[in-house]
């Protein structure tokens, strides 16, 4: 079974973000926001509303297979955000049943993560995806 999605401060993600591409693991910032997505997103983010995830998180997984890192937010990433984050992580681990376990340590990433900041990430062959939640949702990241 899958570990829960750990959470992922804005300062990790935004750290990620700045770098070269080609220096950074391949990433996706999903957007469950339903209405309340007006008003700013988070740049390279892809809105999948929550009142979707019923059918659109079986082609989440299949769409994100080569994906490093997979971060869910919502506005506060308390209900939406995290729920499909654990969705997402269950439904990976149903359909690609082949694969290692979502590689996702309990608890909270905080400060920074720098085995996946060094170098390009590893190569994905599906085998292995870290799954996060961002901290604090949209409304955190718009703070700063």
């Amino acid at each position: 079974m899958a570990s829960p999605p750990s959470y992922m401060t804005r300062e990790d993600l935004s750290a990620f973000l700045l770098k070269p591409v080609t220096t950074r693991p391949s990433i996706a910032v999903i957007d469950v926001r339903d209405d309340d997505h007006v008003g700013g997103h988070i740049f390279s983010s892809t809105h999948v509303p929550s009142s979707t995830l019923d059918h659109k998180i079986p082609e989440l997984v299949r769409t994100l297979n080569g994906k490093d890192i997979v971060i869910f937010h919502c506005a506060l990433s308390q209900q939406r955000g995290p729920t499909a984050a654990r969705w997402y992580a269950r439904e990976r681990a149903r359909l690609l049943p082949s694969t290692t376990p979502v590689d996702s340590a309990a608890g909270t990433v905080t400060g920074n993560v720098e085995a996946e900041k060094t170098g390009p990430g590893p190569k994905v062959d599906g085998t292995k995806q870290k799954i996060y939640i961002l901290s604090g949702g949209f409304v955190k990241w718009q703070e700063k």
